[in-house]
């Protein structure tokens, strides 16, 4: 409980600024997580379609996942941005 005071403590100290880009740098890492995995998820997919199933379905594929994940990590994703978030506020806050 000491320890969860002192990090509360710590985190107000931070600026509004810091705030804005631990929010950013979270919700891009957590984007870059789920990029991977909606990208195993489409790996073993053939298929024909508008794109042939040739090689410019592999381009729009990752353009869609690459959607996929910014989406879903600006939506609040799975959770890991939150805890990436808190951890990067309070590294901030106990070196003020």
């Amino acid at each position: 409980m000491l320890q969860a005071n002192r990090i509360a403590g710590a985190t107000k100290k931070v600026s509004s600024g810091i705030h804005a880009k631990a929010k950013a740098a979270s919700e891009d890492f957590e984007a870059v997580f789920l990029n991977t995995m909606f990208q195993q998820m489409f790996a073993g997919l053939e298929g024909e379609g508008p794109f042939g199933g040739k090689g410019a379905t592999g381009v729009w594929r990752s353009f869609l996942t690459d959607q996929y994940s910014r989406t879903f990590a600006k939506a609040g994703g799975v959770g890991i941005g939150n805890e990436v978030y808190r951890a990067l506020l309070e590294q901030q806050g106990l070196r003020s």
